[in-house]
C-alpha cells in the first residue's frame, strides 16, 4: 500500500525492566506531559510523580472528573486544567495542545491517566522529535517488546489497526496507542474534530494531511482490572469513528468500490438468468430477485461514492 505520507520507524530493545532514569535539568528543558483523564484517582498522582522526572511541566486535563483526580494531581505537582463536564478523550486532548501552543515547547508527550503508560519510556518517545527525525513519535506495543496483551484485545487493535492504516495511508502497527510525543510543528499542525476515544485514528489522518514524519518506538504497556471504560464499548467507538472517517474522506474507496463490485456481480447474475431461460425456458426467479436486488444497491452505493466525492472539500472538518 503506497503512502503519500512521510513515514519513519524507530526500532529498538527495551523491556519492562530496561527504562531510562530520571532526566537532568537540561534534558527537561521545553519537554511538556500531557495526561488527559477523567476518574482516575487509583493511579494519577503516581502517574504524575513519575512523569516530572521526565518533562518539565506536567498538566492533567480533567475531563469532569466525579472523584479526587483533580485534588491528587495538584497535591503531586501537576498543573490541572479542568472541563466542568465530560467532554471525552479527544476534546481533553485538544485542550492538552491548546495548552502546548500558548507555553511553547520542544515535545509535547501525551500519557493516558489509567496507569497503563510507564512515563520511563519518554525519552524513547521524545528523541526522535529532538533529533528532527520525526513530528509524531507512536509508542508500539508490538515493536520489539513483549507485551501481554489479552487476546481480546489484540484482535480488536489489529483490526483498528487495519482499517485506520487503510484509510490514513499511514502505516503503523498500533495505531491506537496513547503513549505519544509530538514536536512543535505537529503540535501547531494538528487540529483535531473528534472528541471521543477515537482520537488516536484521526491523529493518523491528520497526520498524513500534513505531511507530518511519524515514527513508532517500543513500549511497554500495563493492563489493570481496574478501568474507567468498557474495552468493548471502547473497540465500537473507535470503529464507528474509523468508518465515519474514511467514508468523509475516501467515499469512492467505502462506497465506489464495493458498489461497483455488487453492480457487476448482479449483472453478471442477471446474464445468467437470461442464459438460463434460453437454455432451459425456466425463468430462475429466485436468482434474477437477486441480480435486481444487487444492481440497485450497487448502483445507489457507487452514485453515492461519486457524489460524496465531487462534494468532499465541503465535508472535510479542519
Amino acid at each position: 500500500m503506497a503512502m503519500s505520507g512521510s513515514y519513519v520507524r524507530t526500532h529498538g530493545n527495551r523491556n519492562r525492566d530496561s527504562v531510562a532514569p530520571d532526566m537532568s535539568k537540561e534534558q527537561l528543558n521545553g519537554i511538556i506531559a500531557a495526561i488527559p483523564c477523567f476518574n482516575e484517582e487509583p493511579f494519577i498522582g503516581s502517574l504524575v510523580l513519575k512523569a516530572k522526572g521526565y518533562a518539565e511541566r506536567v498538566i492533567v486535563i480533567d475531563d469532569g472528573s466525579g472523584d479526587n483526580t483533580a485534588l491528587i494531581a495538584e497535591e503531586a505537582g501537576a498543573t490541572v486544567v479542568k472541563h466542568s463536564s465530560n467532554l471525552g478523550k479527544g476534546a481533553a486532548v485538544r485542550t492538552a495542545f491548546e495548552h502546548a501552543r500558548e507555553m511553547g515547547c520542544r515535545a509535547l508527550v501525551l500519557l493516558d491517566g489509567d496507569g497503563q503508560h510507564e512515563p520511563a519510556y519518554i525519552p524513547s518517545l521524545v528523541q526522535p522529535v529532538l533529533d528532527g527525525e520525526a513530528d509524531m513519535v507512536v509508542g508500539s506495543r508490538f515493536l520489539d517488546i513483549h507485551n501481554s496483551i489479552p487476546r481480546y484485545r489484540l484482535w480488536g487493535h489489529r483490526l483498528l489497526t487495519f482499517l485506520t492504516n487503510l484509510g490514513s495511508r499511514v502505516k503503523l502497527s498500533d495505531s491506537q496507542n496513547g503513549f505519544r510525543a509530538f514536536s512543535p510543528k505537529a503540535v501547531d499542525a494538528l487540529s483535531f474534530a473528534e472528541n471521543g476515544l477515537s482520537i488516536e485514528s484521526e491523529m493518523q489522518f491528520l497526520a498524513n494531511d500534513a505531511h507530518l514524519k511519524v515514527a513508532e518506538v517500543p513500549v511497554a504497556i500495563m493492563y489493570h482490572d481496574l478501568t474507567s471504560r468498557s474495552p468493548i464499548t471502547h473497540g465500537v467507538e473507535v470503529l464507528e469513528s474509523i468508518l465515519r472517517l474514511i467514508t468523509r474522506r475516501h467515499p469512492l474507496l467505502f462506497f465506489g468500490v464495493p458498489g461497483m463490485v455488487m453492480l457487476c456481480v448482479g449483472i453478471w447474475e442477471g446474464w445468467r438468468v437470461v442464459q438460463g431461460y434460453y437454455a432451459s425456458g425456466e425463468f430462475w426467479v429466485g436468482l434474477a430477485l437477486l441480480a435486481v436486488l444487487l444492481c440497485i444497491i450497487g448502483s445507489l452505493c457507487l452514485f453515492a461514492g461519486l457524489i460524496l466525492h465531487n462534494i468532499r472539500p465541503f465535508l472535510r472538518r479542519d
